[in-house]
């Protein structure tokens, strides 16, 4: 069975989704590999899987959620240095769909595999 990968940001202090919110993709087998950028629409996602399932080849791979841009964007970074500026999630996959969501706040956030 081939996998896929997809994601989305939940903004859980404005009880919202995370529109507008930049992620970048990248594999970690041997050097670190650029495979994606994409940023969250009005529902918090992408539009189609972040890692689609003719690209994908299990291994271990980060999500990088550009927090800051996105709490500055919304008026809730607050002083700088931001607390979270970007938020790197590290996981494996072997096969199947992985969901990957970020629950974020300005002062903390949450992860799971999600279906």
């Amino acid at each position: 069975m081939p996998g896929f990968l997809t994601t989305h940001v939940l903004d859980t202090a404005r009880g919202c989704p995370a529109a507008g919110l930049r992620i970048t993709l990248h594999r970690l087998e041997g050097a670190r590999e650029s495979l994606a950028e994409r940023v969250t629409n009005a529902d918090g996602r992408t539009d189609g899987p972040i890692l689609p399932e003719e690209a994908f080849t299990p291994g271990r791979y980060e999500l990088v959620f550009h927090a800051g841009d996105y709490l500055r964007a919304t008026g809730q970074a607050g002083a700088e240095p931001l607390f979270l500026d970007e938020v790197p999630i590290r996981f494996g996959m072997t096969e199947g769909h992985y969901h990957v969501p970020l629950l974020l706040s300005p002062y903390g956030y949450s992860t799971y595999r999600g279906s």
